[in-house]
């Protein structure tokens, strides 16, 4: 079954109640506003291949299409309130055919230590990735750094406090699909979900950039002029002096 069955056409929600707390935010967690309703004649939700990356776990890991169909109408006709990102977790209420909405969640696994520090290293590798990712562009070379840092079908793991039993649920479905519309606006979103938020991943970045460019900096340093020490002459005064070294350049 799809669901209750005063749950299939749902009103457009008036108020609905809402997780938003930006008193509470900070670098590891950021509440976004609601998204207005969008055009239904799209033929892609997202915008970016990063959000197309989403929504592509989100599709093929889901057992039923048509539950997922009613879950891109509820995110396109604005029933997905302002949501919460912590790492591994998005947070919203949907408003479905009831007039109390759903508390919905959908985790994704963090990055571990060794994770970070592979796509740290492969962020760090380019200038171009840390510019691109200050201007919300994510280059596509960092999504295959050794670290799965886009999820696969079925790393997206949804929770709904409606009776649906749907995996997802059109609830979480509409929940997966906003959460694609932010991850197109910032890239960071993604960072923050893997588990570090945006201030820490640049100032990471910024300290490995330095230490690899002072690195280079060395290595470029010249080599030092050919001679000989004043002590091995001293040394082998009584033996004849050493060979004189070829004139420099």
């Amino acid at each position: 079954p799809l669901g209750p069955p005063g749950d299939t056409a749902p009103p457009a929600p008036a108020a609905p109640r809402s997780m938003a707390a930006p008193a509470r935010d900070g670098d590891l967690r950021r509440t976004f506003p609601a998204f207005p309703p969008r055009a239904a004649d799209r033929e892609g939700f997202a915008e970016t291949w990063w959000g197309d990356a989403w929504v592509t776990a989100l599709e093929e890991g889901a057992l039923d299409a048509a539950r997922l169909a009613r879950g891109r109408g509820y995110a396109e006709r604005g029933h997905v309130d302002a949501i919460t990102v912590t790492p591994g977790l998005v947070l919203a209420y949907v408003q479905g055919g009831r007039p109390r909405p759903y508390r919905v969640q959908v985790r994704l696994r963090t990055f571990t230590d060794a994770d970070w520090e592979r796509f740290l290293d492969a962020a760090a590798d380019r200038p171009g990735h840390i510019a691109a990712l200050l201007d919300k562009e994510m280059p596509q070379s960092l999504a295959d750094c050794g670290a799965a840092l886009l999820p696969g079908p079925g790393d997206l793991v949804p929770r709904c406090s409606c009776p649906d039993s749907g995996d997802p649920c059109k609830h979480a479905a509409a929940l997966c699909y906003q959460t694609a519309r932010l991850l197109d606006a910032d890239p960071f979103v993604l960072l923050l979900l893997r588990g570090r938020g945006e201030r820490q991943v640049i100032d990471a970045l910024s300290r490995l950039s330095a230490t690899r460019a002072a690195r280079a900096a060395q290595e470029r340093e010249p080599e030092p002029l050919p001679g000989i020490r004043a002590a091995d002459v001293l040394a082998r005064r009584d033996r004849g002096l050493p060979p004189l070294p070829a004139p420099s350049p």
